[in-house]
C-alpha cells in the first residue's frame, strides 16, 4: 500500500516549488491535534518573515519523528537527498572541526523542513557568507525558578536603555517559553568571542542598574528569583529558535516578534502556530527593519575593558567547550575546594 502523501505548493523568490508532504496526518502536538500538514501550512503563511528572520544564515534543525512528546534530535548537516534549493556552508565549531551546516534561502526549504519533521528552527547569528562574524547580538533573558515573563519585561526594558547608550538598536521577541530575546543588529566585524564580551559587558550594566531582578551568575545556585542574562548564548555554536519558529511545548507556541510598544501587554502563550498566521496578516512584521541599520559594538567593548581593569574578569563557557583564556575555574561553587586556613 502506498504510504499517505499530499503536495503544498509553495511561492518563492524563484516561482512556486511543489513539495510531497508525508504522513501529512501525523500528530506533532497532541494536546491540540495540530500535524505536520499544519506545521507545512504555518510555514507558508509566515514564510517571507521567517526567511528575513533566519535565512541566509547556518541553521540547526531540532527534529521530532513522532511528535513533541517522542524521541527528537539535531540536523546540522544536511541530509542525503535534500533538494537543490537547500544549500549548505562550512562553519567551524568550538572544537575546531569544521563540516557543513543547512542555510535555508527560501519559505519552500523551511517546509521542506518540516516534511523532515522538524519543529524547531535554531539559526546562527551569523551569515552564511561570514560564518565567524555574527551581525547580531543576541541577549536571552531567562526567568529562573521563583519569576516569570513578567519579570523579564522590566529588564528587557532596561536592557534596551542600556544598549540605546551603547548606540544600538534592539528588537524583542518572545522566546516561545518564559523568557525574552533582545536582538541588536551589528556589523560583522568582530568574532564570536568579541561579541560574547559586549554581551557580557551590557549584562553586567543592566545587573548594575536591577541588582535585585537581575543575574549574571553561570551557577544556577547563585541566582536566586532573579532574571538570568545568558552571555552563553553569544557564542559559536550556541542557538536559540529563531523568530517565527514553532516550540516543542503542548500549546504549539511560536517565538515571535514583537513590538516595544506591545510588550506592556503582551501574553506570550497567545503567540501560536495557530494564531501567528493572521496576527502577521494584521500588523505586519515588528523586525522588517531590523537590518536597516547595524551598529557597532565598539562602547560595549569600551565597557568591558572598564570592568576587566575594575577586577571583573571573563566568565565561565559552557561545560563543552575547550578551556578558554582567562576563564575561571569550572567548578560549582558549593563544591570547589577551599584552602581549610580561609
Amino acid at each position: 500500500m502506498a504510504s499517505e502523501s499530499t503536495e503544498l505548493t509553495v511561492a518563492g523568490p524563484h516561482g512556486d516549488r511543489t513539495l510531497r508532504i508525508s504522513s501529512p496526518s501525523r500528530v506533532l502536538w497532541p494536546e491540540l491535534g495540530i500535524t505536520k500538514l499544519d506545521l507545512a501550512r504555518y510555514l507558508v503563511d509566515v514564510g517571507e518573515a521567517f526567511v528575513a528572520a533566519n535565512g541566509d544564515r547556518p541553521v540547526s534543525l531540532q527534529r521530532f519523528p513522532g511528535g513533541i512528546d517522542g524521541e527528537q534530535f539535531f540536523s546540522k548537516n544536511p541530509p542525503k537527498g535534500a533538494p537543490d534549493f537547500v544549500r549548505a556552508v562550512p562553519v567551524v565549531y568550538p572544537s575546531g572541526r569544521t563540516h557543513p551546516q543547512l542555510v535555508i534561502d527560501e519559505p519552500a526549504g523551511a517546509v521542506w523542513a518540516a516534511q523532515m519533521n522538524t519543529v524547531v528552527f535554531h539559526p546562527w547569528p551569523s551569515r552564511a557568507e561570514n560564518t565567524d562574524n555574527p551581525d547580531q547580538l543576541r541577549v536571552d533573558l531567562d526567568p529562573q525558578p521563583g519569576t516569570d515573563f513578567d519579570d523579564a519585561i522590566p529588564v528587557a526594558q532596561e536592557l534596551r536603555a542600556v544598549l540605546a547608550e551603547a548606540g544600538l538598536p534592539a528588537f524583542v521577541k518572545t522566546s516561545g517559553n518564559r523568557g525574552l530575546h533582545v536582538f541588536a543588529p551589528i556589523e560583522p566585524v568582530e568574532e564570536f568571542q568579541v561579541v560574547r564580551h559586549a554581551v557580557i559587558a551590557a549584562a553586567r550594566e543592566v545587573e548594575r542598574r536591577l541588582p535585585t531582578t537581575v543575574t549574571t551568575n553561570w551557577w544556577k545556585e547563585e541566582r536566586g528569583a532573579r532574571i538570568f542574562v545568558d552571555f552563553n548564548q553569544a557564542n559559536r555554536d550556541r542557538t536559540m529558535a529563531g523568530a517565527y519558529s514553532p516550540r516543542a511545548l503542548a500549546h504549539a507556541p511560536v517565538s515571535c516578534p514583537i513590538g516595544w510598544d506591545e510588550l506592556e501587554d503582551v501574553d506570550p502563550t497567545t503567540f501560536t502556530v495557530e494564531t501567528v498566521p493572521a496576527r502577521l496578516r494584521a500588523t505586519g512584521d515588528p523586525w522588517a527593519s531590523m537590518n536597516a541599520e547595524p551598529g557597532r559594538i565598539d562602547t560595549l567593548l569600551g565597557w568591558w575593558r572598564r570592568d576587566l581593569d575594575a577586577g571583573l574578569g571573563e566568565l565561565p563557557f559552557p561545560p563543552d567547550y575547550p578551556k578558554m583564556p582567562g576563564e575561571p575555574p569550572r567548578v560549582q561553587p558549593s563544591r570547589a575546594r577551599h584552602d581549610p586556613d580561609d
